[in-house]
């Protein structure tokens, strides 16, 4: 292996949208900015809306569930 080819690995800073800083470590080389992390995304705090795609396991139920193999 070659020495000296890779990029440095240090620490940098990703700022979110709701203001949230997290340290991690990057090849990059600068802080970035993000859309969501952990602190925010619906999914991690529990406001996660669960929205039902129209029925589609009843209808499946409706049109096939009454037959026999």
């Amino acid at each position: 292996m070659k020495a000296d080819i890779h990029p440095g690995y240090g620490l940098i800073k990703a700022t979110c949208s709701c203001g949230n800083v997290i340290e991690t470590k990057s090849t990059l080389g600068k802080d970035i900015v993000i859309e969501v992390c952990s602190a925010c995304h619906p999914f991690y705090t529990g406001k996660q809306k669960i929205l039902d795609s129209g029925g589609r396991v009843d209808r499946f139920k409706k049109r096939f569930g009454s037959r026999k193999l």
